[in-house]
């Protein structure tokens, strides 16, 4: 099929590039003097005529700009150009091709898809290979590929074949089945304990077959310490003796002490309390028309983090974090309405450049963490970003920050200096909303056995996967690529 390329306007705001380039001047060789762009919109068109295009230009506007240049990317250039496109089908395509679909041109147009056109001039002479140095500032690696190559197209609007199921062989011969699966769970990152693993090698061998992939994925993140909050719900025994309380219970003992107002609590997506009568606007099926309704207003209240997915990627992981609050808002009693959030951080000391106040140490950082002032330069802008493109206010929040060290005594080694912080920072994403008192509880007369249950979402693809068991390992456990593989990206649309 005829494919076209339309150049966009610039990509970049004057203060976005002016950004942009610093960031990649923290690491690039040689030195970056400015970053320029466009964007770049591929269509697939089941045919191509003048006014088909035509068209497809009024929806896309300013498309006939013409494309940046720059010297060749070879050695004794200044300047390279570069090509960042989608590595798979984007957010933006199926919202783009939806609405071209919409608006009459289902039958000529496959698929939309937007990239970038980047021109990066150096201060100095530029070599091959010196765009390792910076090009993970230019583009999403998840989720973009970068080439110095033109798209192909015909690769890029290719329909993708689902990958066959693997067979994770524990039952080879000659081998240790609980010994090849730790083996494959420190590998894929699985976060499974000793216990776990024993219990899937009992589990396939009365079933007589070795495990899928897909299986043992699945059941990582169903059993991580995310899902199934199997130390927040553990019993303890501290110096002999036994507590009453696991973690989680110390928690809810105060609902329990003060039941008072509350109409649901840690038995749905979000707390319920007791409303007070307010005015909305109803339709009356007997009239046919919508009239101002007195109505009792249950107030809805919820708070979480997303810790894990802001250190490693502040803006996404804090925009996800907001929008996974968002979601499970809806999502309370039988449906409900969110209508305000919050959004908190707490990162150890920022080191601010030519700014570091006298208290403030720099004792290092695990390489694929963000440092404390990036989290507070993104991820605070990821959270209020997907709020106002989802249509909710952000309203207040808060933020600190702590490095501290700790008394050297308490360690078996007096001569070493311990420090805690927020290296891995607190990430709080929260929100208020209401709910009709009939809709607020999710009653199990509407859930029988047998029902069917329906997953609603786009189509599933291999960005932010295993998330529950990446952020369930323990510090020093994780593993660089399979920490950036499981932050999810935004899409608030």
């Amino acid at each position: 099929m005829p494919h076209e390329v339309l150049v966009g306007s610039s990509c970049f705001t004057a203060s976005s590039a002016q950004e942009l380039t610093a960031r990649a001047n923290k690491t690039s060789q040689p030195k970056i003097k400015q970053i320029r762009g466009q964007w770049v919109y591929y269509v697939d068109l089941k045919w191509s005529d003048k006014a088909l295009v035509d068209k497809v230009k009024t929806l896309l506007q300013d498309v006939d700009s013409e494309p940046l240049l720059a010297s060749e990317s070879t050695a004794g250039s200044n300047s390279i150009t570069v090509h960042v496109t989608p590595r798979y089908l984007s957010p933006w395509s199926s919202q783009a091709t939806s609405i071209a679909h919409v608006c009459g041109l289902k039958e000529k147009v496959t698929r939309i898809e937007r990239g970038r056109l980047l021109v990066v001039e150096f201060e100095d002479k530029y070599k091959p290979g010196q765009d390792a140095t910076f090009r993970d500032v230019l583009h999403d690696r998840m989720t973009e590929i970068f080439s110095f190559e033109k798209p192909q197209l015909d690769v890029m609007f290719a329909a993708g074949v689902p990958a066959p199921l693997t067979v994770v062989d524990i039952f080879a011969r000659g081998g240790r089945p609980l010994a090849i699966l730790q083996a494959y769970n420190k590998e894929k990152g699985l976060s499974l304990d000793d216990s776990e693993m024993e219990y899937l090698v009992d589990v396939f061998q009365k079933l007589g077959r070795p495990p899928h992939d897909v299986e043992l994925f699945m059941f990582a993140q169903v059993n991580s310490e995310h899902c199934r909050h199997k130390v927040f719900n553990a019993s303890w025994t501290i110096d002999g003796v036994k507590k009453d309380k696991s973690l989680f219970e110390m928690i809810r003992n105060t609902h329990k002490k003060t039941p008072d107002f509350t109409v649901s609590a840690y038995s749905d997506n979000a707390a319920v309390l007791q409303g007070e009568t307010a005015n909305f606007w109803a339709p009356d099926y007997s009239t046919g028309t919508w009239t101002l309704t007195p109505e009792v207003a249950h107030i809805l209240a919820k708070v979480e983090t997303h810790n894990h997915p802001t250190a490693i990627s502040p803006f996404p992981g804090a925009a996800t974090g907001s929008g996974g609050e968002i979601r499970d808002e809806a999502a309370v009693g039988r449906g409900s309405v969110t209508k305000g959030g919050l959004a908190g951080f707490w990162v150890s000391d920022l080191l601010i450049p030519e700014h570091t106040a006298p208290w403030e140490k720099d004792i290092g950082r695990p390489a694929h963490y963000a440092s404390s002032l990036d989290i507070m330069l993104e991820a605070p802008i990821g959270s209020a970003r997907f709020n106002n493109e989802f249509g909710r206010p952000c309203l207040t929040g808060c933020f600190r920050t702590l490095l501290t060290p700790e008394d050297p005594t308490e360690h078996a080694k007096a001569d070493v200096l311990a420090w805690r912080g927020y290296h891995k920072p607190i990430m709080l994403a929260g929100g208020v909303g209401t709910v009709r008192p009939q809709h607020a509880l999710k009653e199990e007369r509407f859930v029988r056995e047998g029902a069917h249950v329906i997953v609603l979402g786009g189509p599933a693809m291999l960005i932010g996967l295993g998330g529950g068991a990446a952020s369930s390992n323990a510090s020093g456990e994780s593993n660089a690529d399979l920490d950036f593989d499981s932050v999810q990206r935004v899409w608030p649309n």
